[in-house]
């Protein structure tokens, strides 16, 4: 117990340390740095700003209520993790449903790891910190994905070694975003899952895509079915390209013939042939002797 007291004690006297003008830490080169860099601190939480990198953009307003219960009575556990900016001034790098939890509970400071790092940096933790520790649907990880594509400029070679993910998950992510809108939101709000959304992006058409969205959520169909459905589709957009039927090698018997095998028999013959070419002869008979008379008839 002493312990906890101590380290607590210790993280409000960084916080005086880092109130202190003539301490403005701006780098890590700077006095004092290795004192606040990587420590845990109780920052006041006035100061510190939500990072505009967050890649998760929907809270449960519900799992926040309780998260907040929680720090009313244990505190936060897990301290969130900032970047230091201008004097007094912090940027959240991971850690919001805390940050938003301990607002609700009315706490006024909060335990925060300093950090400091550029705005690509900034990036770049926050979305690996969500990743790893959240549960982000999709959608909102596909556009995180995107946003380190379009602003800092990295492939998709380079963000699977700085994120930790195959280059061909990342893609299939990425692929989402070819969605309509209203499928994407489908997504976020779990009526259809990632899976769904991957069998429909390898349709072109938006409307159509929006045809089968219906389907599947009206139908509550599976994955698989979804695939077979988008596989109809494609196939009566290209009906070449369907399984070729087989060669129609039928053709029919004559009055002619049949009258030929009638008055052979002496008996009416029933010959049918199907769409391969292949058939078959039905003589009836009508009594033992009737039959012997027939094999007689073919030699038998």
């Amino acid at each position: 117990m002493a312990k906890a007291v101590k380290k607590q004690a210790l993280g409000r006297g960084l916080s005086a340390l880092l109130k202190d003008p003539e301490n403005d830490i701006k780098s890590v080169e700077d006095k004092n740095a290795d004192k606040v860099v990587g420590n845990i601190i109780e920052l006041d939480i006035d100061a510190i700003e939500i990072n505009p990198f967050q890649p998760r953009s929907n809270f449960n307003e519900e799992t926040l209520q309780e998260l907040s219960t929680s720090i009313k009575e244990l505190g936060v556990i897990q301290p969130i993790t900032v970047r230091k900016q201008d004097y007094g001034k912090y940027q959240l790098i991971s850690g919001e449903r805390r940050l938003r939890a301990s607002k609700l509970a009315g706490l006024q400071t909060i335990p925060a790891y300093i950090r400091i790092a550029n705005d690509n940096d900034s990036l770049v933790m926050a979305l690996v910190e969500n990743i790893q520790r959240h549960d982000l649907d999709p959608i909102e990880i596909a556009l995180s994905y995107q946003r380190l594509i379009d602003e800092i400029e990295l492939t998709q070679e380079q963000m699977s070694d700085r994120v930790g993910k195959k280059r061909s998950t990342i893609a299939n992510y990425l692929r989402l975003l070819k969605l309509d809108p209203v499928i994407q939101t489908g997504i976020r709000d779990g009526f259809i899952t990632m899976g769904h959304g991957r069998a429909i992006i390898n349709i072109e058409n938006q409307e159509a895509q929006a045809d089968i969205y219906h389907n599947i959520v009206s139908q509550n169909l599976s994955v698989r079915e979804t695939e077979a459905l988008v596989k109809s589709y494609h196939e009566s957009l290209n009906p070449t390209t369907a399984k070729p039927s087989a060669k129609n090698n039928s053709f029919e018997v004559g009055e002619t013939q049949k009258k030929a095998f009638t008055s052979f028999f002496g008996a009416k013959v029933d010959v049918k042939v199907d769409a391969k070419g292949k058939g078959k002869i039905s003589i009836p008979f009508h009594s033992e002797e009737d039959f012997n008379r027939i094999i007689k008839l073919i030699g038998g």
